[in-house]
C-alpha cells in the first residue's frame, strides 16, 4: 500500500501500457474548481481544458500524507476541500507546523523552486480532496502563461511573511502569548467555535509541549477568554487574547 497520496498517483500512472489516469476521487466539477483557483484566472477555455485533462483529483482521509521529506518533489498539489497541515519533524521526533493549507489554493511548491525534494510533511487534517499536477505539465503552463507563475509567487511571498512571523514567535514570545495568537488566528479563520482541536494539535502549532499548552489553556479558561470541551474550544473573548498575543 503507498504511503503517500505522491506514490499513489505515481503508481498508477506507471502501470504498464496505460494511456493517461482517470480521477480517482468520484464525482466533483474538477474544470469549475480549477476555474475558481485564483492563480489561473488568467487561462482561456482551451487552456482550462487542457488542465482539466493534466490533473488529477484524489482524495485523502485525516492523517493521509499528501508527501513526505523523502519524496522527490514532482508534483503541485491544488486543494479542493478539507485542511492539509505542512509541518516538519525536530531530530527528536517533535512536530512543528509550519502552516495550514485551506481549500482554494497550492501546496508543495518544490518543482517551481526548482527544489528536488520536499522540505516536510504534508497531511491531511480533515477528509480532503486534491488535484495534483505533475512537475512537467506545471512547467509548461508556467512559461505558457507567466502571469500564473506572478500570482503563484505572490501567494509564497505571503507564506514566507507568516513563516517569519511564527520564527518571529517562536523565538521571543512566551507560550501563553503564541497560544493566544494561535487562537486568535484559527478563530480568524474559522469561526470562534474551533471544532476537532485536541491540546496535542495546539501544542504543535506553537511549539511546546503539551502540558505546557494544557496549563495555558486551563488559565485562559479561567480569565473567561475561552470556554474548553471534548475537541472543541469556544473563543469567549477574541479582544482579550488579541491583546494578550500582541
Amino acid at each position: 500500500m503507498p504511503r503517500t497520496i505522491l506514490e499513489t498517483v505515481r503508481s498508477l500512472v506507471r502501470r504498464p501500457g496505460r494511456q493517461g489516469m482517470a480521477d480517482i476521487s468520484p464525482g466533483g466539477d474538477k474544470l469549475g474548481y480549477l476555474r475558481a483557483i485564483d492563480i489561473f484566472r488568467d487561462l482561456g477555455p482551451d487552456e482550462m481544458a487542457w488542465m482539466e485533462q493534466i490533473t488529477r483529483m484524489v482524495t485523502a482521509e485525516r492523517g493521509q500524507l499528501m508527501y513526505s521529506q523523502e519524496d522527490e518533489g514532482e508534483a503541485l498539489f491544488l486543494l479542493k476541500t478539507g485542511r492539509v497541515q505542512i509541518y516538519r519533524l525536530t531530530p527528536e521526533g517533535k512536530r512543528l507546523e509550519l502552516a495550514t493549507i485551506t481549500p482554494g489554493t497550492f501546496f508543495g511548491e518544490m518543482p517551481l523552486l526548482g527544489q528536488h525534494m520536499y522540505q516536510g510533511f504534508a497531511e491531511a487534517v480533515e477528509p480532503s480532496t486534491i488535484c495534483v499536477m505533475g512537475q512537467a505539465d506545471l512547467q509548461r503552463i508556467l512559461v505558457a502563461k507567466p502571469q500564473v507563475a506572478l500570482r503563484m509567487l505572490e501567494v509564497l511571498g505571503r507564506r514566507l511573511m507568516d513563516r517569519e512571523q511564527r520564527l518571529e514567535e517562536l523565538a521571543y514570545r512566551s507560550v501563553p502569548a503564541r497560544l493566544a495568537a494561535v487562537l486568535v488566528r484559527l478563530a480568524d479563520e474559522r469561526g470562534t467555535t474551533l471544532e476537532g482541536l485536541t491540546h496535542n494539535d495546539l501544542a504543535e502549532m506553537v511549539g511546546a509541549y503539551r502540558e505546557t499548552v494544557t496549563k495555558a489553556l486551563d488559565e485562559f479558561k479561567v480569565r473567561g477568554l475561552v470556554e474548553l470541551k471534548r475537541r472543541r474550544i469556544v473563543v469567549r473573548d477574541l479582544d482579550a487574547l488579541r491583546a494578550l498575543a500582541s
